[in-house]
């Protein structure tokens, strides 16, 4: 296991283990964490264990012609059910995000150190927030990291007060970033939800190589 100390580094992703734990330690700087997504890499864990650092493979990823919407989900939008926008409120989405119920979680990996760091990746313009609103209230959102060089989004976390609101909001987001020229979304580890909507799992090494913009 590699222990990060004040360095500004992380080791080769090929060094992580089976389940792809990389790293263990250092700290959520912005400087820290824009090098960990563009190698690959994400942070995970819980309020009482140190700040985990993973890179897994394969990758779970969607590419963005590749999204499938549900004939539900389009009757949804032809009746426009929510309405959808960017960065008006990051913090309110990632507090929802760090508050919402979910089935089988005892707890969040949505601490407050984690809340304030990206936070400041928000105001820095790298942590972009969509919110769904029902009239006038908040009813789901989603957020993540556009790394718009490499042209690839990193989502992070998504809540929903009613249903379907945080699947819209998706599906909005990635019709746009698909009309912006985003290569892919990355979802970093599989779910059967993540599959229904046309993700996908890929080698880490063919990940890498997106990130790297050779593909």
């Amino acid at each position: 296991m590699h222990i990060l100390g004040a360095e500004n580094i992380f080791p080769c992703v090929e060094s992580s283990d089976a389940e792809g734990l990389l790293a263990i330690g250092g700290d959520l700087s912005s400087e820290r964490l824009l090098l960990a997504y563009r190698s690959g890499i994400f942070p995970w864990y819980e309020e009482d264990q140190p700040i985990l650092w993973w890179s897994p493979d394969p990758r779970m990823v969607l590419f963005p012609q590749r999204l499938k919407v549900s004939k539900s989900m389009r009757q949804l939008f032809n009746k426009k059910a929510f309405r959808v926008t960017y960065n008006q409120n990051f913090e309110k989405v990632i507090q929802n995000c760090a508050e919402i119920k979910r089935e089988g979680q005892r707890g969040t990996w949505i601490t407050e150190e984690m809340i304030s760091a990206y936070i400041q990746l928000h105001q820095e313009g790298f942590a972009t927030s969509v919110e769904v609103w029902q009239e006038e209230e908040l009813v789901g959102g989603l957020y993540g990291i556009y790394l718009k060089e490499q042209k690839i989004f990193c989502g992070e976390s998504m809540f929903a007060k009613v249903s379907n609101a945080s699947k819209y909001g998706f599906i909005y987001l990635v019709q746009q970033l698909e009309r912006e020229g985003v290569k892919l979304i990355d979802c970093q580890v599989y779910t059967p939800h993540l599959e229904s909507l046309g993700a996908e799992e890929i080698n880490r090494n063919v990940f890498l190589e997106y990130l790297k913009g050779n593909l």
